[in-house]
């Protein structure tokens, strides 16, 4: 019903991507979603070494002989020991975020991986595109997790990057159902990418408290924190992201406000479920998240969902 060239790169049956999750997005995660007609991810900087990376993309390997990627967030730690994993073991692509791409690209030029690169703008996108990126990923101010810094919504963002590049764009932010992935296709998208959907599956390592938050707290219940330091994110309201968002609003230092949004507080909230001792990210898309399925069961419903909104739309609403 849908084919785009985002299927035709990727190898995949459905233009869905799951994204990068930190502390979430890992074997059984990825796995489910490739193995279903996605794309899965594991998420290489959140890992403790190389070699647990290695680990997690051969165990993705004995559960799924679909393709998958390895996403790295830059910024956090040195990445070429885990891209040296990752091409050893022979993954299908890379994502890249938070960072400049170029560098990462030059490392796997040889390696002839598919490179996808996360934008918040057209000026990033067109450099993506000219270093070589396969397709990026437009994300929105509504998603969840890390986002640009001009507060620009999914809505406008994706064509605006979809008329400024040749290559493929996914749309990213606020998506979380068929009717989402219509409409980031009649914006200019090729596909989507989601994040905070694919935490409320069944395969997600995330707590059951903070899957149950996704389904529970409405679009209103997000906050952007870490404007302050330059790179916003949008987290689950919490005592302890009202603490972060006090701080900043104090004008503390880098180093005052590091330890509360480190990575172990991030993994406090998400995989030991101490919700109010931490932050968990996540998008406004929860407003539209009502159960907690299997991967399998939410991808054959978004295409099924999708494939009734363009019946819907093709008959004029009657």
């Amino acid at each position: 019903m849908i084919k785009t060239r985002v299927q035709e790169i990727l190898g995949i049956d459905y233009p869905i991507v799951q994204g990068g999750l930190a502390h979430v997005g890992y074997s059984d995660l990825a796995a489910a979603v490739s193995q279903a007609g996605g794309f899965g991810q594991i998420t290489a900087m959140s890992l403790a070494t190389p070699e647990d990376l290695r680990k997690e993309i051969r165990s993705t390997k004995e559960k799924t002989a679909k393709p998958f990627g390895v996403n790295f967030a830059l910024g956090h730690r040195e990445p070429w020991p885990f891209l040296e994993v990752a091409l050893e073991e022979g993954i299908a692509a890379i994502s890249v975020s938070g960072g400049n791409p170029e560098p990462i690209f030059r490392f796997v030029e040889e390696a002839g991986v598919k490179k996808l690169v996360l934008v918040a703008g057209k000026r990033q996108a067109e450099k993506a595109e000219a270093i070589g990126a396969d397709m990026v990923i437009a994300v929105g101010q509504e998603g969840g997790g890390h986002l640009g810094k001009d507060d620009t919504g999914t809505i406008v963002l994706v064509p605006v990057i979809a008329r400024a590049v040749k290559i493929p764009v996914l749309a990213s932010g606020g998506i979380v159902d068929g009717a989402g992935l219509v409409a980031a296709l009649a914006l200019g998208a090729e596909g989507i990418e989601m994040g905070t959907r694919f935490v409320a599956t069944k395969e997600s390592l995330a707590h059951l408290r903070y899957k149950e938050a996704l389904v529970n707290f409405s679009e209103l219940d997000t906050e952007v924190i870490e404007r302050s330091i330059g790179r916003p994110a949008r987290a689950l309201k919490s005592p302890w992201v009202e603490k972060i968002l006090e701080l900043e609003k104090k004008g503390v230092s880098l180093e005052e406000i590091l330890p509360y949004i480190s990575g172990e507080i991030n993994a406090k909230a998400a995989i030991v479920g101490e919700l109010e001792d931490g932050f968990a990210w996540a998008g406004q898309g929860i407003g539209l998240i009502t159960d907690i399925p299997s991967v399998n069961e939410l991808l054959e419903r978004i295409m099924s969902e999708a494939k009734e909104t363009i019946a819907l739309i093709s008959r004029g609403y009657r």
